[in-house]
């Protein structure tokens, strides 16, 4: 998300109300409070998910170097190409895990493009929620791309991390997308996302559509590239 994240567009959206979330929020909250054996499951949120990422980016390096092709790491689109004046980051990028690589040659989204997209977003695991909590997702019950209906949006319309692998995905890809709080919601969290944190989003690119013609990737005016 850019500046004044509000829930993934400047997020996708979520499938409670925001007023029921704040109220969700707060008996959770008030709960916490009045059980003493109760851990806080957001207690050094930050820290922790600091240390979360890092480790997956380092784990992810580690991967690549011993040539594993199905993880990859991504910079940010919006910031400039590595060179002697920007020393990049851990957190200026996502880590990718490629669940199932497509061949279609339609090539990827742009920044401008609109897409469909499977997806499930999850924050860090935690004792309470040992596959991280999920705060959002397209479809019901299990997944199943037979019966699924993908959401739509603008590539620009969510947080940035999401944003770059869109950019960066083919049509019938299927990844594992893990992203620093700073290129997510940043420090102050949307809905029912604390800030500080990485967000964990499991997503499928079924389509995307451009508004102009692309001799390069063969996408025609006004359809939406599918295969």
């Amino acid at each position: 998300m850019k500046t004044n994240p509000s829930p993934l567009i400047k997020r996708l959206r979520m499938p409670l109300s925001a007023w029921a979330l704040f109220l969700l929020a707060a008996m959770l909250f008030a709960s916490c409070k009045e059980t003493d054996n109760t851990d806080d499951e957001y207690a050094d949120w930050e820290n922790r998910n600091e240390q979360y990422f890092q480790n997956l980016y380092t784990s992810a390096q580690q991967r690549i170097a011993a040539g594993d092709t199905s993880w990859k790491i991504i910079k940010c689109y919006s910031l400039p190409d590595y060179n002697a004046t920007f020393v990049p980051q851990a957190t200026d990028n996502i880590v990718v895990h490629v669940v199932d690589s497509s061949k279609s040659t339609s090539g990827s989204p742009l920044y401008t493009d609109s897409v469909r997209v499977h997806y499930l977003g999850r924050l860090m695991p935690t004792t309470q929620h040992p596959q991280g909590y999920v705060f959002d997702k397209s479809y019901s019950g299990d997944f199943n791309p037979d019966t699924a209906i993908p959401s739509a949006f603008n590539v620009s319309a969510v947080v940035d991390g999401f944003s770059t692998a869109l950019q960066h995905m083919k049509v019938g890809d299927r990844w594992e997308v893990y992203m620093p709080w700073q290129l997510g919601y940043s420090s102050t969290g949307s809905g029912s996302i604390p800030g500080y944190s990485t967000l964990m989003f499991d997503m499928q690119l079924t389509g995307y559509y451009h508004a102009g013609y692309s001799e390069a990737n063969k996408a025609k005016a006004g359809i939406w590239i599918e295969e």
